[in-house]
């Protein structure tokens, strides 16, 4: 069993994270038309576990995006994106310890808030040090209690950190970090399959 970012090194060394961003796409999608309706004036943007930087690219590309940044701890994803990618801004960091220069208006992430010991304290810590008042958080995951075939995957990919929250533990988390007007909702159910679990919450104006 190895930790989490040595994992997505070797992924990235591979050449698996294209088939992840090809996998999600759908689901990040999703994310984003919902997330862009609600936009009308200039944003900052941070991906958490951004991988090989391609939503920091798709989102850096938006009219009204002033400022796109990519967090992850894995170096060679971070080498990966620079490699591609000149415009945007990335960094390679654990998320659980990082803090940005300036709060943004927009954090999302995919598939990466449950590698952590503590999801809950993780989005605490976001909420509280990256993310401006009246900014908004949104993240998708596909490893929660409610989906069934998720439940091997420490084992199968060999991850030693994959913490399995409910969809209630999740939406509380967002609550109990003190933002509001909190939604979930589960994107590309089917089958057996619960679908990606999206969550996304408003922080209050000062």
């Amino acid at each position: 069993m190895k930790l989490p970012i040595e994992v997505f090194t070797r992924w990235a060394e591979e050449g698996r994270d294209e088939a992840m961003a090809k996998g999600h796409a759908k689901s990040v999608n999703a994310m984003l038309n919902f997330t862009f309706k609600n936009i009308d004036d200039p944003f900052t943007f941070i991906d958490s576990g951004c991988g090989n930087g391609w939503v920091v690219r798709m989102v850096g590309d938006h009219p009204l995006c002033s400022k796109a940044i990519g967090i992850d701890g894995s170096t060679s994803m971070i080498e990966k994106a620079i490699s591609i990618d000149n415009k945007n801004t990335y960094e390679c960091e654990e998320i659980i310890n990082w803090i940005p220069d300036e709060k943004v208006d927009l954090i999302f992430s995919m598939e990466v808030f449950y590698y952590v010991n503590n999801p809950i304290k993780l989005i605490d810590h976001v909420v509280k040090n990256w993310l401006q008042p009246k900014g908004r958080l949104i993240i998708g995951i596909d490893y929660y209690k409610e989906n069934k075939p998720s439940e091997s995957w420490p084992l199968d990919c060999g991850i030693s950190i994959m913490t399995r929250l409910s969809e209630e533990e999740w939406s509380n988390g967002f609550i109990k970090a003190g933002l509001v007007n909190v939604l979930t909702w589960r994107e590309g159910q089917k089958d057996k399959w619960g679908g990606t679990l999206i969550l996304t919450g408003e922080k209050p104006p000062d």
